[in-house]
């Protein structure tokens, strides 16, 4: 979704308010959303694909205080992050990719100082599963309860837990179950970030939806 410019900036507005200036960027990609980190004093990208790690090191190779490396969550490389002390950690769009998804969110939480925050974005509502989902590698979808059980076993706190993005949930589920359309559509990705995410983001950041397509969390360390 590189070209999804009016979504990457409502994921922003949604994220940025919960980041303090020592962030770990887990599934960072080729750095899409990197760029809107990169006003704070240390941002630590990881991503477990080197190719992409390293295209990220090229786009933003005059950025001292980006640091990118080569892990996941729950190895020995990613512990040693700890050592800069982050204050928080943004994950979007990655944990339902991780098969132990639980031990994941733990080796988040143990590499932050305390009161650090972790900020997730995950697909919403098991029953929108489908075959788009299969084939990006997709584990699970989300719901309230289970991300809030999530947090709870890793020792969080739950600050912020809602669901966004109430149009995208109709067009997934007609993707999913109609269609079952095995990828996303491009000319459905530009019709909807040129369309309705601007509208749709102002409505939501005033009255959250009951259901969406993902699920937003702010997970508080004690």
């Amino acid at each position: 979704m590189a070209q999804a410019a009016n979504y990457f900036a409502w994921q922003g507005r949604l994220v940025a308010p919960h980041l303090g200036q020592r962030v770990i960027e887990v599934g960072c990609g080729i750095g899409n959303f990197t760029s809107r980190l990169l006003d704070r004093e240390t941002v630590l990208a990881v991503d477990v694909d080197p190719a992409c790690v390293e295209r990220l090191r090229e786009r933003y190779a005059n950025r001292p205080n980006l640091h990118a490396f080569v892990c996941e969550p729950d190895t020995a490389a990613f512990a040693d992050l700890a050592h800069w002390r982050p204050d928080s950690c943004v994950c979007l769009n990655v944990l339902e990719h991780i098969d132990n998804d639980a031990r994941a969110l733990e080796a988040m939480a143990s590499v932050l100082v305390p009161a650090g925050a972790i900020v997730l974005l995950v697909p919403a509502f098991q029953a929108l599963y489908g075959p788009i989902d299969r084939n990006l590698s997709h584990c699970r979808r989300y719901s309230r309860k289970t991300l809030a059980g999530l947090a709870h076993r890793a020792g969080l706190r739950v600050e912020k837990l809602h669901y966004v993005n109430a149009v995208g949930f109709f067009g997934w589920w007609i993707n999913a179950h109609v269609f079952r359309r095995e990828a996303q559509s491009e000319r459905q990705i530009r019709i909807f970030d040129r369309c309705v995410v601007p509208w749709l983001s102002r409505l939501e950041a005033i009255a959250p939806p009951p259901f969406g397509q993902s699920l937003f969390a702010v997970l508080r360390k004690p």
